[in-house]
């Protein structure tokens, strides 16, 4: 579903002539140069108050801001790759992907600063977590353009993340029409499933625990595999036994013995699938375990498998609503 309007660079531009001060979305100033270039404004970033064109018309985007800026058809030059999002992708949005010139790998540390140069980009949005900065030459890319620092902090903070991020490509309208569309579609799987879904106490099994360690993947709210499903209206119980910062507040990784203190309690279970509908051999683990089998959740069969867990922006997120919706129509005796 792509619900976005297409990039408009003659009316960005005038808009952007027209301008002579007034503030951006993020509540940061801008100014037309008094030459009549460019207009420009001051965007608050991980790496500091950075000067942006209010229009940028040549941008690249790495890491979290791929999927982004591309949803918002924002005027990219030049991507990372971010082959963990491709299976979540429309049609048209793979197209775009695979039609960029990728500047950057996976890894900060794979970032191309030739590339990057001969894209000639205007703005340079990178979406990495702020530790993974100090993997990225900053004063190498700021000497090609501005560079604005916008990247994850803890799994659900992808809705602001990308809200952000598109402000900085100047592309919040188009942001702003899925982000609705999410909002909408999210508020009528809660309407349908809210009766069947009240009362009941929800663990969740993630796809990252480690075999060789004999570890499983317990996600609690707010984590990557249950934020989307609690926009449903999903209650997940628990927390961490220690927060750990970002990710690890939210999320930990008991051995499998620990199944039954785990999610005993647990009156339903989701857990992660892969895109193409399997579950990773982490996950795996634990469904052929016998401890898993026992479990009241399990025995009662009110367990749940949910795929496109990753989503980390609303267009891939809708695609979670409808996997969700698929789950959980046993619930409605569908």
């Amino acid at each position: 579903m792509s619900v976005r309007q297409h990039w408009r660079p003659a009316v960005a531009a005038a808009l952007a002539l027209a301008v002579v001060t007034g503030c951006g979305s993020d509540g940061s100033e801008s100014a037309a140069t008094s030459d009549g270039g460019s207009a420009t404004r001051v965007f608050s970033a991980d790496n500091g108050e950075i000067t942006i064109p209010v229009a940028p018309t040549r941008v690249v985007a790495t890491g979290y801001a791929v999927p982004v800026l591309i949803e918002a058809d924002a005027a990219l030059v030049g991507i990372s790759s971010w082959k963990r999002g491709l299976a979540m992708m429309t049609e048209q949005d793979r197209a775009t992907y695979d039609g960029l010139p990728k500047v950057a790998g996976e890894a900060a540390a794979e970032t191309n600063y030739e590339a990057i140069a001969a894209a000639k980009p205007d703005l340079i949005v990178i979406g990495v977590p702020k530790p993974v900065l100090a993997d990225v030459d900053m004063k190498r890319l700021e000497s090609i353009a501005p560079v604005v620092a916008v990247g994850p902090t803890v799994p659900d903070a992808w809705r602001e993340l990308s809200r952000r991020q598109a402000d900085a490509a100047g592309r919040t309208e188009h942001f702003q029409a899925t982000k609705d569309a999410y909002e909408k579609k999210a508020g009528e799987l809660k309407a349908t499933y809210g009766a069947a879904l009240a009362g009941l106490k929800f663990g969740h099994v993630g796809a990252s625990g480690d075999i060789s360690k004999g570890t499983f993947h317990r996600e609690f709210a707010k984590s990557w595999g249950t934020n989307i499903a609690q926009d449903v209206g999903v209650t997940y119980y628990g927390e961490v036994k220690k927060k750990g910062g970002g990710g690890l507040d939210v999320t930990e990784f008991p051995s499998l013995e620990e199944l039954p203190e785990s999610l005993g309690e647990a009156a339903a279970i989701t857990y992660s699938l892969q895109p193409d509908g399997t579950p990773a051999e982490a996950v795996r683990q634990v469904l052929d375990s016998a401890l898993w089998k026992n479990l009241p959740a399990v025995k009662a069969g009110r367990v749940f498998p949910l795929r496109y867990t990753e989503a980390a922006t609303y267009e891939s997120a809708l695609t979670t609503l409808d996997a969700i919706d698929k789950a959980f129509a046993p619930l409605l005796g569908r």
